[in-house]
């Protein structure tokens, strides 16, 4: 659940909707009841089940930080992403 401020938190927010594993809405017009219904609608089994099915197609955590540092480093030493050494 966003319950977005600012910025790229309503892209976060739509993202979790299209993908069927959450939900957002901008923080100022949550209500209790808002925040209740949201909150019944993400906690069920089948968004749960959803969000194992995404997961699974996910990038490992230490793969994504392993590709982030690589293209940090290559960039640091001037290539250009999506370039190999050569």
């Amino acid at each position: 659940m966003v319950l977005w401020l600012w910025l790229d938190q309503p892209t976060w927010a739509a993202a979790l909707q299209r993908l069927g594993i959450g939900s957002g809405r901008p923080f100022s017009a949550t209500t209790t009841d808002s925040l209740v219904a949201d909150l019944r609608s993400i906690l069920t089994p089948e968004c749960a089940a959803r969000a194992r099915e995404v997961a699974a197609r996910m990038t490992p955590a230490p793969e994504s930080a392993a590709s982030a540092a690589d293209l940090v480093e290559g960039v640091a030493a001037g290539r250009r992403p999506g370039r190999q050494r050569g």
